[in-house]
């Protein structure tokens, strides 16, 4: 996990923009999004800060391979619920519906996503991309199946394995 992209992705910012808001420079956040450059903690804390955020730390169990899949495509799909949210909300709410249906034993969980569903953009995005262990769990049963087209799940899974290996 990258600290810095995800803390510029919950914000919903540029690198640019966290650059300005942080007083350092595009490249310099580019460097820490690539694995060029180790932020250290005290570098994320003060990142946080310039965008009036705290860093909470916490101890979670190792994210499985399934778990850094599936949000490798919950970070694309939330790309393009920022270009386009109304009609990428209404398909997940449609599928919602079908999926209460044909898995009634996980109504608790859709019951949440519908709940999410509901949130500004942002918000809904820092779900999707959470690393605590709820969000995973919602993350394997996300109505956003479709969203994405064959080509981009293509790519997306020749990037992970290139990532993480088979």
């Amino acid at each position: 996990m990258n600290l810095v992209r995800e803390l510029r992705s919950r914000a919903g910012l540029t690198q640019q923009d966290l650059a300005k808001a942080a007083c350092t420079s595009q490249s310099t956040i580019a460097a820490y999004e690539s694995g060029k450059k180790s932020p250290t903690l005290r570098t994320i804390e003060n990142l946080a800060e310039s965008l009036g955020l705290e860093l909470a730390a916490d101890f979670v169990p190792r994210m499985t391979r399934e778990d850094r899949r599936s949000l490798a495509f919950h970070r694309a799909i939330a790309d393009i619920l920022k270009k386009n949210p109304d009609p990428i909300i209404y398909h997940a709410r449609e599928n919602l519906i079908r999926l209460m249906n044909v898995q009634p034993h996980a109504a608790g969980l859709f019951e949440q996503w519908n709940t999410w569903l509901d949130l500004p953009v942002a918000q809904l995005i820092s779900k999707m991309l959470d690393p605590q262990l709820e969000a995973r769990e919602m993350r394997q049963v996300s109505p956003f199946s479709g969203i994405l087209s064959a080509r981009e799940r293509a790519r997306l899974l020749h990037q992970f394995r290139k990532d993480y290996g088979r």
